[in-house]
């Protein structure tokens, strides 16, 4: 069978997927937590040789640091299964009811998206949260994972394929694409694939846009800021701050820019590089520069999403400034405000364009693990359909069902008969 063959089969399986029960899905969740715990060894097998294989090439510390899959993140990729398994069926639920005349009933439900292709960066835990929202929501799901995880990759896809067909999902409900030329085969198959997610740079995802006439949801870069109002607790933004920056480096929710206001950068700049020590390297813009040992930054750092140990630094005169910065420069991704103030806070989180903007919290929260999704397929920085960590409600759509008895417009357009809306829920 051929690629677009193999594409065609799991759009026609698409159909029958989206009507099993929520019993049927749940389970084949639960039997994909079974086997992964019993073919952990196997799969933990495939990451060493593909962790290997980076350190022979010599890919950044980031990227390993993604590539890396071990207990730990098997327990959360299983813990995050069961979560989903306990939320609520996405699917089949009636968002609306209205009678628009006597026996002639219109109802709104909700139903999966169909067929989803995701290509993501090399993270073999994203694989396994992908599949298991797919899963949960009804719909069908081509994945393609960065090369190199192609080992970790192929281990997990074959552990859940078996686990789920077995447990009564459609033979051709995921495809795992394993060589990159089929992605421009992909790419064609606006007749079988509703979605696709692309995660990676921002020259990626435009590539995928540009030569593609299916839709495309998802991000490019992640530039995330913190900026520390004058109306700031120090003591509450230095941990905030260094949790944004260096809980987790490689993530696209990592802060990559500190913004300042002016009347409280001497006591936090040198507050802030005592305690971070040597972990971070600082880019200063020619205000901040005498403030921490610091590079000069250039413009091009603030459009620049670093994934490592480095946080451009700039001082602001007001939080109108901070707003227009983060605006101009930002990926619309997550972008936080350290304040005391309820009034700056409340215009900050109305007049930034992202997707997430938060007030003392670190941007580590977007997550769709975090924001109690179960899991995410990816954050959207789009404004169509979803928006921020896409969970089981961004991979559901809906669909009109009008039921009569025997009722023609002729009637209603003659003035034979009129609507009488009459909403039942």
């Amino acid at each position: 069978m051929d690629f677009i063959d193999s594409i065609k089969k799991v759009k026609e399986d698409s159909f029958a997927m989206a009507s099993l029960s929520e019993d049927v899905r749940n389970n084949a969740l639960e039997a994909v937590t079974k086997a992964l715990n019993e073919n952990k060894a196997a799969i933990f097998d495939a990451n060493n040789r593909d962790l290997e294989a980076a350190k022979e090439s010599s890919l950044a510390d980031p990227i390993i640091n993604r590539l890396k899959f071990d207990d730990h993140k098997l327990s959360t990729c299983i813990s995050g299964i069961y979560d989903l398994i306990d939320l609520d069926d996405p699917l089949f639920k009636e968002l609306l009811k209205r009678e628009l005349d006597k026996d002639l009933v219109l109802t709104k439900t909700t139903c999966p998206i169909g067929v989803i292709g995701v290509i993501f960066e090399s993270r073999p835990d994203a694989l396994v949260q992908i599949a298991a929202l797919c899963i949960k929501s009804g719909n069908c799901i081509i994945l393609k994972g960065g090369s190199e995880a192609k080992n970790t990759n192929k281990a997990l896809f074959d552990v859940i394929y078996k686990a789920c067909v077995a447990a009564g999902l459609p033979q051709h409900f995921a495809v795992l694409i394993e060589d990159r030329a089929e992605i421009n085969e992909l790419l064609k198959c606006h007749d079988y694939v509703d979605l696709l997610i692309p995660r990676g740079s921002n020259q990626f995802v435009q590539y995928i846009m540009d030569n593609s006439k299916i839709p495309v949801m998802g991000h490019a870069d992640g530039i995330c800021h913190i900026y520390v109002d004058g109306a700031a607790n120090v003591e509450k933004a230095v941990p905030i701050i260094i949790d944004s920056k260096t809980q987790y480096v490689a993530a696209c929710n990592a802060a990559e820019t500190l913004l300042v206001h002016k009347d409280i950068a001497d006591v936090l700049l040198p507050l802030l590089s005592d305690a971070s020590g040597n972990n971070i390297k600082y880019k200063c813009d020619a205000r901040s520069m005498g403030m921490i040992s610091c590079e000069p930054a250039t413009e091009e750092d603030f459009k620049t999403e670093y994934l490592d140990y480095i946080l451009s630094v700039k001082i602001v005169d007001n939080i109108d400034d901070a707003i227009n910065h983060i605006n101009k420069y930002g990926s619309h991704h997550t972008d936080c405000i350290i304040t005391e103030d309820k009034d700056s806070a409340d215009k900050f989180m109305s007049l930034v364009d992202s997707a997430g903007v938060y007030q003392n919290c670190s941007t580590r929260f977007a997550d769709g693990f975090r924001y109690g999704f179960g899991a995410e397929v990816g954050i959207s920085t789009g404004k169509i359909h979803a928006r921020g960590p896409v969970g089981l409600d961004g991979l559901v759509t809906y669909k009109y069902k009008l039921v009569g008895t025997g009722q023609i417009v002729a009637d209603y357009a003659s003035g034979k008969s009129t609507f009488k809306f009459h909403d039942l829920i």
